[in-house]
């Protein structure tokens, strides 16, 4: 498989490379970076700290995506639904780790699974995924007087909030309810809030120092709580994970899929 990796000397995107270089089956197909990188031309392999690849290090995301059997976007959503487009324009399979998206622009992530393979999670890690197959059992096995509590903590730089981890425990969570999360989520609380509603889902965002992430589902009533965590110590295995669906898609029909699909973790 002929591996391509949007913004590659980046730390993300290093950690892409490593995790292409070391997979067995895997090819480096080259990688992008803004036209101001000073690492243009370079051997993304090399700038990751690997022996020589032989791909190179290009401005044009066209021509990353003509080149490549899939390519992987952990970028930001401007970016992310133009490289949907390119994945549908040449038929190039995409792995989406991307989290802050819009309505619309899963709708442009949607059109574009019509003509390729698109596996789009908001975290790669098996243990995440784990967590997300566990959240939504436990929330289906409990009613609706356990209150759901989500709290997520991130590294400073983070620029969106809540997690897309965090919502995707939400998703779980109101999955598992057999409810929208859209209907019941209560994100923000600040001041004279009344009393919790119930049924709702909450969310807390933390923000600070070099976290790499931290996510907890609370599930409480009176008397006792039942908690999920889940704790990254290190960006490598959203990597990994991100490599493994890259894997995955060769083959695969087309489609918008998620890590539960990769990993066999739907029922």
């Amino acid at each position: 498989m002929k591996i391509g990796i949007v913004g590659c000397a980046g730390r993300m995107g290093r950690m892409l490379v490593q995790a292409v270089v070391a997979t067995e089956g895997a090819v480096l197909a080259g990688g992008t970076e803004m036209p101001s990188s000073p690492f243009i031309g370079q051997d993304p392999a090399v700038v990751a700290g690997e022996v020589p690849s032989g791909a190179k290090i290009i401005t044009d995301a066209d021509e990353l995506f003509a080149i490549s059997d899939v390519v992987i976007d952990f970028t930001i959503p401007a970016a992310t639904i133009e490289h949907a487009k390119l994945a549908a324009k040449h038929g190039t399979n995409l792995v989406i780790g991307t989290t802050g998206l819009s309505a619309d622009d899963q709708a442009i992530i949607a059109e574009a699974a019509k003509s390729t393979t698109i596996i789009q999670a908001p975290n790669m890690s098996l243990g995440v995924n784990l967590a997300f197959a566990i959240t939504e059992k436990v929330a289906s096995m409990l009613n609706d007087d356990w209150d759901i509590e989500i709290v997520e903590m991130h590294h400073k730089h983070k620029i969106d909030a809540p997690s897309g981890t965090a919502l995707g425990l939400g998703r779980a969570a109101a999955a598992g309810r057999k409810v929208d999360l859209d209907t019941v989520a209560d994100k923000v609380r600040d001041g004279f809030t009344g009393e919790r509603k119930k049924g709702d889902i909450g969310f807390a965002t933390l923000r600070g120092g070099d976290v790499v992430g931290d996510h907890t589902v609370i599930f409480a009533i009176e008397g006792e709580r039942f908690e999920i965590t889940h704790k990254a110590s290190s960006r490598v295995i959203f990597a990994r994970g991100a490599v493994t669906g890259a894997m995955w898609t060769k083959g695969a029909d087309k489609g918008l899929f998620d890590m539960q699909d990769v990993l066999g973790l739907k029922e």
